[in-house]
């Protein structure tokens, strides 16, 4: 979860347009919270994170902005209120992701063994569960990709990247560079190697195709 401080307002054509005082990692189509500005409060959906000073909607529903005020760090959001000139303002932006693209029985699967509960063992898969969710999610926003739901995984081959990378999370239980092991000469290879494939399979370091 982040929170981002509110430093202008905005409305114009039922939309509304909120500056961060920081550049924030809201993205198109989240939820966010808007806390502490009379007339904003609530939750909604991002339309956008426009760079210029908006100047409202044209008469075919496209949103039109002044190229030449450069304005960042903003988010605009349909909201249906009277025009409000931009002004100062206070107040905060809540943004939280929750990615959910795969469960702990699709890593016990992968594993190949059921993870007792409760114990540590399936505290910490619990942990890379979510890590791997949140880390997937994250890298394929970096790489340009839109996904839009943090519930549905956009392909398989996601689904199985991120399976994987929760799966070398858990196994590095004790290790430094390596899977654990009790051969005190063993020269595994190290957790990474799959690093490779596990990107491959999340579209990452490479364009996006739209």
């Amino acid at each position: 979860m982040a929170t981002y401080t509110i430093v202008n307002k905005q409305v114009q054509d039922n939309y509304a347009v909120l500056q961060t005082l920081t550049a924030n990692e809201i993205v198109v189509g989240q939820s966010i919270t808007v806390s502490g500005l009379t007339g904003f409060n609530g939750t909604y959906t991002v339309r956008a994170c426009p760079q210029y000073f908006f100047t409202g909607e044209d008469g075919e529903d496209d949103l039109v902005y002044n190229t030449s005020i450069l304005i960042p760090n903003q988010v605009l959001f349909a909201l249906t209120t009277a025009d409000v000139e931009r002004t100062a303002a206070s107040g905060t932006i809540t943004y939280t992701l929750t990615c959910t693209w795969i469960v702990i029985a699709d890593v016990e699967d992968w594993l190949g063994f059921t993870v007792t509960n409760p114990s540590s063992d399936y505290d910490l898969l619990t942990i890379a569960v979510a890590a791997a969710n949140a880390y997937a999610y994250r890298k394929r926003q970096e790489a340009g990709y839109f996904d839009a739901s943090l519930s549905t995984v956009p392909s398989q081959d996601v689904r199985l990247g991120t399976i994987m990378y929760a799966g070398a999370l858990y196994r590095e239980r004790g290790s430094i560079d390596q899977y654990a092991s009790f051969d005190p000469l063993a020269t595994g290879t190290p957790t990474g190697g799959s690093m490779g494939q596990i990107m491959r399979l999340l579209g990452v370091n490479r364009p996006a195709v739209y």
